[in-house]
This record gives C-alpha cells, structure tokens and sequence, in this order.
C-alpha cells in the first residue's frame, strides 16, 4: 500500500508546478496571484493564455494583447481558444474599440453558438454600440428627425404612447417621406387608442400613409385590415389581408387573418391551404391550430379535424414535470 501523502509535500509539489498554482488562482479569482507565478514560465502556451487572461482582469490590456490574438488564432484547444477569445474581446471593448472586437464576437458565436458567456459578451457588444452611436447622433445631428424617431422608439418601449406619438410627429414634420415614420406612428396610436373609433380612423390613415410612401409594405397592409375588422367592415379588410399574403408569404398573421375570411364566405378549402401554412411556419401557434381544425370540420375533413384538436390539446396542456406533479399534488390537498 502506499504511503498518505502529508499536506507539506502536496504544498510543495504545487509550488514546483507554478502552471497548475497560477491556473487554480485565475480559477478562484485571484488574479494578481496568477500573474505572479505565471510570469516566470516559459514554453508553455496553458501558462501564456492564463497569464494573458489573467492581466485582462487586474487591467493590462496592453501588454495581453499579442499573447490572447495567439491564442485566439490556434485551434488546437477550443476551451483555450473560447477563453482568449473572450478576454480579446473585452480588452477591446473596454479601450472602446467596437470595430475590433465584433469579428471577434461574430467568430466565437459562430463556433460556440450556444456558450451563455459568449451570449452575454455579444449582448453587452451591441448593447454599447447602440449607446455609442446614440451618442454620436445626439452629438452631432441633434437637429435630424432620427433624433425624434429613436426618441419615439424609446418612448414606446417604456409604454408612454402619448409621448412616442409627439416624438413621431415631430419627425414627420422634418422628413414628411421617410419610410416606416407613418407605420410606427400608426402602431402607437393603436396602443394607445382602447379601440376608439376616432383613434382607430386616425391609425388607419397613418398606415395608408405610409403605404402610400411604400405600396409593398405588407405589415401596413395588415394593420388597415384589422383596423376595418375592428370597425366591423370585414369585406373591405379581405383585400388587404390577400394583398400583405402575397408581399410576404412568410407572414403567419396575415395568413390566419386572410383565412378568417375565407371562413366566412363558406370557402373551407381554400381557408385550410392557408391556416396549413400559418402552423407550418408557426408549429406553436395555438390560434392557427384552432382555426385549422375549424376548416377542417367544416370542411367534412374529420380525421384532419381531430389530428388538429390532439395537437391543440398538447399545446394547451401544461408541462410534465417535478414541479407540475407538486402543483397537481398542491390542488388535490383537502
């Protein structure tokens, strides 16, 4: 049987492996630690990485820089290369050079597409290139009407339509022809609008606008048919549902609402064709499902119909599951 190794012996063959010790303390966070005992090492590319990621972290870019572009360039070891391909993009990212690190970003995301630590670094990227050139917009074209229009979109995100509107108006009225400004102003006095007939008229003119300005615009096409449905002109919706299916044949809604009219006028058919490629394109859509099992029972389609209603069942049921089971258990409690 072998001897226990003490404790003092484990200490001293981790002082005789400085790559192992100055690994462990860039694991545990203690980075000065690692750059001390990595420093030494030579001809070992682990201890280069690892020291090079490990200046990222107390603030030495500069002098990581050309050790992490290295390794970021071999692919011998993945893990190694995700790692300094990470640190080469936050060294560029904090010296705010955004133009350097996106083909960095684009080249981890591509070979690790679905890491959360790559996620989040691609996510934090765009999210200062956006502030970054909402800055320079302010800055230097504070008199555009993009200023209102990203003005408007922020406003619309914090829900405050009345002041999204103004902000859309205001943009209008300095650049009357510009593509989307009447749309996304239409779209916010929508959400503002509780259904009231004179808003909803107003919203409708703001998408004829913009159609007007962009005929192939199938999204404006949609929304002037589901203002005419709201104010109970179903045939006068029809066209416009057809026409914003034939701009976009990839535009789920549009092809549920044109089918909704084929319902009506007794067309079960053509109303199946159309639902069919709603749930093609949206297989979780629970509303595309009902209206095509619909079809199909009144088009005499009986095994279709009920084919629909199981995958409707299973969309609606709630998830198997330790926690559903505690859920069924919490509710059978007297």
């Amino acid at each position: 049987m072998m001897p226990a190794i003490s404790l003092a012996l484990l200490l001293l063959l981790a002082q005789a492996d400085p790559v192992a010790t100055g690994i462990a303390e860039f694991n545990r966070g203690d980075y000065a630690g690692a750059v001390r005992d990595l420093k030494g090492v030579s001809n070992d590319a682990r201890a280069a990485a690892y020291l090079a990621l490990s200046q990222v972290a107390v603030g030495s870019c500069d002098v990581a820089l050309a050790e992490l572009h290295r390794r970021f360039a071999d692919p011998s070891d993945p893990s190694l290369r995700r790692l300094t391909g990470i640190g080469l993009a936050q060294c560029y990212v904090a010296q705010k050079h955004l133009d350097l690190a996106e083909p960095v970003v684009l080249l981890l995301e591509k070979d690790f597409p679905a890491d959360a630590d790559v996620l989040y670094l691609s996510a934090n990227l765009h999210m200062k290139a956006w502030n970054d050139a909402i800055y320079r917009m302010y800055q230097k074209a504070p008199a555009s009407y993009r200023v209102h229009q990203l003005s408007a979109e922020v406003f619309e995100t914090q829900g405050k339509y009345a002041e999204a509107i103004g902000e859309y108006e205001k943009a209008i009225a300095k650049k009357p022809n510009a593509i989307n400004l009447h749309y996304r102003l239409g779209r916010a006095i929508l959400l503002q609008s509780g259904n009231k007939a004179a808003e909803l008229e107003r919203a409708r003119k703001e998408f004829e606008a913009e159609l007007a300005l962009n005929s192939s615009d199938a999204a404006a096409e949609y929304q002037v048919g589901q203002i005419l449905l709201l104010e109970q002109k179903r045939r006068e919706a029809t066209p416009h549902f057809d026409r914003a299916v034939a701009l976009r044949a990839d535009f789920p809604e549009a092809l549920v609402a044109a089918g909704k009219s084929r319902m009506d006028e007794k067309r079960y058919e053509d109303a199946s064709a159309l639902f069919e490629r709603a749930v093609k394109l949206q297989p979780r859509s629970e509303t595309a499902h009902y209206q095509l099992m619909l079809a199909y029972r009144n088009a005499g389609r009986t095994a279709d119909a009920e084919r629909e209603k199981a995958i409707l069942d299973k969309l609606q049921r709630p998830p198997d599951g330790e926690f559903t089971d505690f859920l069924k258990r919490l509710g059978a409690r007297p």
